[in-house]
């Protein structure tokens, strides 16, 4: 064989490698309404950036003729490329191969590109698409799922891991997904769940769709598997690419600086009247984040799941951080278990990855009820005071207005180790709300007329934030007005924190 054959021979072997199983399943995933690994890779990194790794990888098993069906690339397009001008490393399942699902050979390609990411600190994105385990490769195959796992909980914490489901994941192919830091999925055409609906009807008799099983509606609203859904491939792909940008290649590096053209000290008048007299009436907290961050620009994680918790990406002054706020639109604002849940992920990802966390505060408590309590509304409760009492980073807190009993304390107190906590005049600091408070108290002893004259006193001494200003629990009573600068003030005066926990192998959180 001469050179130019030689050359003929890896250009034949590259097209037959990018044809993955050939024509007629490309047009039978385009039909289906989903792209292709190569077109996905392609839409995802920054273009003319991708270099693939194991093109030509093919199975190694003999069992079943499998010997006999061999495909280029065996399944997963693996390699790396850029977003936004950074090194991300990618794998993409490919459904027309074998149905995406895993052998021991696409496995290691997987590994490999998990290694290499991790040895070179830069995120994972891996975008699935798969049938889950090759049953012909049995054991081999369950082999290479847990070293994935294996591999995602080593790199947990180190770089940033994202996943975006593409079309099936079932079975043990769901736990990789569910180690890594965020989950997206595309609305009617991607499903996760541990059982298909055929084994639920066999064995608890229920009748489910697919999509009502394990939809991106399912997982975004009642499960709160999935962070973010898009309403195509393409837009799902652009929000994995927005996020990307609010974060650092790894836990060693700081999070990126956006040049930004909204003024530092940008006032904020119509917020003066924002918080309603009324302590009871509700308000929407989104509309005092929109108003303080640079240029409006708020990337929400979860945002229809425990909707009484809002938290999300945002930059100020150009720099990324992490923000929590209770919602006083949606119950109350009040922490139940799974808005507990939610915030105190997020809060340890921010912790991980050094994004500064500013926290804005109007919680009446905790919710009640035996569903609660029985739900282990303790134990839960618990991982959210855990994990901002662990947080390292720089934390702002801005209490709005209730921050009543141990839900103050679990939401970024000084007590837990705020760094700046600031007040709004219509903030009200108390154990409880002032009914409840003077019947305790006085035990009913009061006629209507006495009680009325007591609620009043007691709202006078604790319905505002000046004896918590007057203990120092809080640093500064502000106009609401000011609230961007003195963020951005805070921000920068805590920007060379320097804070380490006790060493020790790693703390029991309450899980």
């Amino acid at each position: 064989m001469d050179r130019t054959q030689k050359y003929k021979q890896l250009t034949d072997l590259n097209k037959e490698a990018e044809l993955g199983g050939g024509i007629e399943r490309i047009e039978k995933q385009h039909f289906a309404g989903k792209n292709t690994a190569r077109e996905r890779i392609k839409q995802l990194l920054d273009p003319g950036s991708f270099n693939e790794i194991d093109k030509l990888v093919t199975h190694r098993n003999h069992d079943f003729g499998m010997d006999k069906k061999k495909i280029l690339g065996d399944g997963v397009v693996a390699g790396y490329g850029k977003i936004n001008g950074k090194l991300v490393y990618v794998f993409a399942q490919d459904f027309t191969v074998f149905g995406g699902t895993l052998s021991r050979a696409n496995a290691d390609k997987i590994v490999k590109i998990q290694d290499l990411a991790l040895k070179m600190g830069a995120p994972v994105i891996g975008l699935n698409d798969s049938g889950g385990a090759r049953i012909q490769e049995g054991v081999e195959s369950l082999a290479g799922y847990a070293d994935i796992f294996y591999n995602n909980v080593i790199s947990s914490g180190v770089i940033p891991q994202i996943s975006a489901i593409l079309g099936p994941c079932a079975g043990g192919a769901v736990y990789s997904p569910a180690l890594t830091d965020f989950i997206f999925m595309v609305d009617q055409s991607s499903h996760m769940f541990v059982t298909g609906p055929e084994v639920i009807k066999t064995v608890t008799h229920e009748d489910v769709t697919k999509e009502e099983l394990g939809g991106a509606v399912t997982h975004s609203s009642k499960s709160g598997v999935a962070h973010f859904t898009g309403s195509d491939e393409t837009q799902t792909l652009m929000m994995v690419r927005e996020l990307m940008s609010f974060l650092p290649s790894n836990n060693l590096e700081d999070p990126p600086v956006k040049v930004t053209t909204d003024p530092s000290e940008r006032s904020e008048p119509s917020l003066q009247e924002l918080v309603p007299v009324d302590p009871n009436k509700p308000y929407d907290m989104m509309e005092i984040i929109d108003k303080v961050i640079d240029n409006k620009h708020f990337l929400e994680v979860q945002p229809h799941y425990a909707q009484n918790i809002v938290v999300g990406f945002a930059r100020f002054g150009g720099k990324a951080v992490g923000i929590v706020a209770n919602q006083p639109a949606h119950l109350a604002g009040v922490l139940d278990i799974n808005s507990s849940i939610k915030a105190a992920r997020f809060v340890r990802f921010c912790d991980a990855f050094n994004l500064p966390l500013i926290t804005f505060v109007d919680v009446p408590g905790f919710l009640p009820g035996t569903g609660q309590e029985f739900g282990g509304i303790i134990k839960h409760g618990a991982k959210l005071l855990y994990a901002f009492s662990e947080a390292t980073v720089p934390k702002v807190t801005i209490i709005t207005r209730k921050a009543y009993g141990g839900a103050y304390d679990v939401m970024s107190s000084k007590h837990i180790g705020a760094d700046v906590n600031y007040a709004y005049p219509t903030a009200e600091i108390a154990v409880m709300g002032p009914d409840g408070a003077i019947n305790i108290i006085h035990r009913n002893k009061l006629n209507d007329e006495e009680k009325t004259a007591a609620v009043e006193e007691y709202r006078e001494k604790f319905a505002n934030p000046y004896k918590a200003a007057s203990l120092g629990y809080v640093d500064e009573i502000i106009n609401p007005k000011d609230t961007r600068s003195k963020i951005i003030t805070a921000l920068e005066m805590t920007q060379n924190k320097r804070k380490s926990n006790p060493p020790k192998k790693h703390g029991n959180i309450p899980l």
